[in-house]
């Protein structure tokens, strides 16, 4: 029987990781706000999403759960990551700015899917997320629990990017204000900390 808990932990890290502001988002925003090939663009980057967060599920998180030290590890290390995001996020909302979406000069859609592709594939951020953080950290669910999991991280990254590359003509007046910023950066600060004492939780209280 599938555990609904693992499809919404996996909607949640995987929604806690990527609503993180970066030039992936800022890219999408600004293209939402021309409204140019915004559906090509979501697409790219939730299908990019989850073919990598099934390789993490599928490969690395197969590979993890065959060693309890690795576990252990990888839950430690995942709790650390965690709540340095949580950190990072504290410190933007202390310090908030304006998002700054582009010139209203639109891209012709082989550049604009390029320039998509190389948002998401050349950042380092994007596998240390995916495959190795979201994969390793599946180590802990197992069979249908486990593809719950995934198919949860996933559907975040599909819920997050068409939601703002639609959205964001809505989002422009809120946005422009950094207070704005600093709502959505104190939720992620409190997320990411929630789910990374959860770890600490799992780990020192087995079930």
């Amino acid at each position: 029987m599938i555990s609904p808990s693992a499809a919404l932990a996996g909607f949640l890290l995987g929604a806690s990781l990527i609503v993180a502001i970066g030039a992936q988002n800022a890219f999408i925003l600004r293209q939402g706000l021309l409204r140019s090939h915004v559906f090509i663009l979501c697409l790219i980057c939730a299908l990019s999403d989850a073919v990598l967060i099934a390789a993490g599920v599928g490969g690395l998180g197969t590979l993890v759960s065959q060693s309890p030290m690795l576990i252990s590890v990888v839950t430690i290390g995942g709790a650390i990551f965690l709540g340095s995001y949580a950190v990072m996020a504290s410190r933007r909302a202390l310090r908030p700015a304006a998002m700054q979406a582009g010139a209203p000069q639109a891209l012709g859609l082989k550049a604009a899917v390029a320039t998509c592709l190389a948002f998401t594939f050349l950042n380092p951020h994007v596998y240390l997320d995916t495959v190795v953080l979201l994969g390793s950290l599946s180590a802990a669910y197992h069979g249908a629990d486990r593809l719950a999991y995934g198919v949860g991280a996933a559907t975040a990254s599909f819920v997050w990017f068409f939601a703002l590359g639609y959205g964001a003509r809505l989002l422009q007046p809120v946005f422009a204000r950094p207070a704005a910023w600093r709502v959505l950066d104190v939720i992620i600060s409190i997320v990411m900390s929630l789910l990374g004492i959860s770890l600490l939780v799992r780990f020192f209280n087995p079930a």
